[in-house]
């Protein structure tokens, strides 16, 4: 998946008002399945499969035992004990190895990665194309299965842009006849970043940057991920910062004009002091947006980020930047 094929604005507009087409296929996905596979989904991440009906999605964390974010995910349920694990690509390998060690007998924990293709379709217009492609197309946060041109095809209501539209898994020697008529459909390829200056003007975290192990998901912003009525790894760490407050805070601000706040730029609220995690020039809105942790916690007030050598002052803003 390159950074680009026509330019980053173009994709992304492309997005904003039609419809785009990432190729996804580096994304991590695993097949869970067995008596047993929803007991090990529960034990290994802070989100609870449970309170998902089959043929639903949920976006969901791996924490380490301090509490720490190792992977956000995604999990498919397509039955009661079978389900696609969605981590991201640079982690794929080390959540499968924690998955295979808490596996319990009967319970298999086979990678899928290299045996599909996976394309994220979003944008206003992308229900439509899909349902005209594939003939289906599954709601928000809703998984189905079925064929396409004689190739067995697996989508979810899931995309990390924003708008409307679904990824789709299909075989790997489906891939690319798929990918073509979705694009003689009239879907845009895009790529990274469009992909990135997308997911930041919704204000989403990505892993790396606003998400990492020294990281907690109360810290992030995103304890509505953390089902409290299960065990997990983690736990008992998260439950003390619930009840002692966080260090640090996630927060959101824009600028003016042309001044962009980048990665690892310093940044102040009030008398917070932190570094930005991401930041961009947000081609929607015309002007600079960026995230970054402060510490401690901030009080309600201004914000600066030093840009070049000298501070540019800011304005805290709720996420997401773009409402959808």
């Amino acid at each position: 998946m390159p950074v680009q094929y026509e330019g980053v604005i173009a994709e992304h507009t492309a997005v904003r008002s039609g419809v785009g087409v990432f190729d996804v296929s580096h994304l991590g996905r695993f097949a869970v399945r067995g008596p047993g596979a929803t007991s090990l989904l529960r034990d290994q991440l802070c989100n609870d499969i449970a309170s998902v009906e089959p043929g639903r999605a949920q976006y969901t964390m791996a924490l380490n035992a301090g509490g720490g974010i190792v992977d956000d995910i995604i999990v498919w349920r397509f039955e009661d004990d079978s389900y696609w694990v969605m981590p991201n690509g640079t982690n794929f390998e080390g959540i499968l190895k924690r998955f295979r060690a808490g596996a319990p007998d009967g319970v298999d924990v086979a990678p899928i990665r290299g045996d599909t293709v996976l394309l994220a379709v979003q944008g206003p217009d992308a229900p439509a194309l899909v349902e005209g492609v594939l003939g289906f197309v599954p709601g928000r946060f809703r998984v189905i299965s079925g064929d396409e041109d004689g190739s067995a095809v697996w989508a979810a209501g899931t995309g990390y842009t924003g708008e409307k539209g679904c990824e789709i898994a299909v075989p790997a020697t489906a891939g690319g006849p798929l990918l073509q008529r979705i694009v003689e459909a009239g879907a845009v390829p895009c790529g990274l970043g469009a992909r990135d200056t997308l997911r930041l003007e919704m204000g989403y975290p990505l892993w790396g940057q606003e998400l990492d192990e020294d990281t907690t998901p109360l810290e992030a912003g995103l304890e509505w991920v953390v089902n409290w009525d299960h065990d997990f790894v983690g736990r008992g760490p998260l439950e003390r910062q619930r009840n002692d407050g966080v260090g640090k805070e996630l927060v959101a601000f824009r600028t003016e004009g042309r001044a962009i706040p980048r990665h690892d730029y310093e940044l102040r609220m009030g008398d917070s002091r932190g570094r930005v995690t991401s930041g961009n020039f947000s081609p929607t809105l015309g002007y600079g947006i960026g995230m970054g942790y402060v510490a401690p916690a901030p009080a309600i007030g201004g914000a600066s980020v030093q840009i070049r050598g000298r501070w540019v002052e800011a304005t805290p803003v709720k996420p997401p930047f773009v409402e959808k």
